[in-house]
């Protein structure tokens, strides 16, 4: 099982948001950190298919995701950061929705939407509409439906935003345990989230790859870091201190 993605450049205008990026994923968990700015929230579009790259490949297993179709989608799991609801849905119909659009038998629907609503703790609050959810509690039915139907490929971009500490490790813990046969991506600006839990962490600055590796690794390379914070702060400090927001 393999994610390659040869030489991606994505051009917007003047602007290139990723800049030749090679890089290759195995199972287990890879953290993706970077400014505003960085690329991140681009190659993750790219990655699933949202967006096609100006230049460059996405394979899985030696084969284009262009040419998979039904094939590359049903063996991903996506949880955008910003994704509209159906607010008029409770939290269980959403997720059958989910489930139909991903190809999931009508048997199996139900016992998956169990699974993953006890996965992020929304089993009490499944028929209430999505409209009525917490911040909170809208995102983990989204990373609910991103793992609907064990996908082997999961992309998540965000996925502690607007939760609690309690739940940002429930969290964590859960990605972690899920891990074992899949590759899961995790773009945040929380370095906590990733640091105990990654597989190796990807640095992106100006759409270009700056460094790669196990947390160890990164935190002897730059000087000694005491933790990855200090790796990151290392690397894009001056970006943090002036960064504009960027959707990119």
């Amino acid at each position: 099982m393999e994610l390659e993605l040869q030489n991606i450049t994505q051009q917007y205008g003047e602007k290139r948001a990723l800049d030749s990026v090679s890089l290759t994923f195995t199972e287990g968990i890879y953290g993706l950190l970077g400014p505003n700015g960085a690329g991140k929230s681009t190659m993750m579009n790219i990655i699933t298919g949202n967006l096609r790259p100006s230049s460059g490949k996405v394979l899985w297993d030696k084969a284009e995701i262009s040419a998979m179709g039904a094939a590359y989608r049903s063996i991903l799991g996506n949880a955008p950061q910003q994704q509209g609801l159906y607010d008029t849905f409770s939290g269980r119909r959403f997720l059958s929705y989910m489930a139909a659009l991903k190809g999931i038998s009508k048997k199996n629907i139900q016992p998956e939407i169990e699974r993953v609503l006890s996965y992020v703790n929304l089993t009490e609050a499944a028929n209430r509409p999505v409209g009525a959810y917490s911040g909170g509690m809208k995102q983990r039915i989204l990373i609910a439906q991103a793992i609907l139907g064990e996908p082997k490929l999961i992309v998540l971009d965000e996925p502690t935003a607007g939760l609690d500490p309690k739940e940002r490790v429930r969290i964590r813990e859960k990605i972690k345990d899920i891990s074992g046969d899949k590759i899961i991506l995790v773009s945040t600006h929380v370095v906590s989230d990733i640091q105990s839990i990654a597989k190796e962490i990807i640095l992106l600055k100006n759409g270009r790859l700056v460094d790669r590796g196990a947390v160890p690794a990164l935190c002897e390379k730059y000087g000694g870091a005491a933790d990855l914070e200090e790796v990151y702060m290392h690397i894009f400090g001056e970006e943090e201190r002036h960064a504009e927001i960027d959707p990119i």
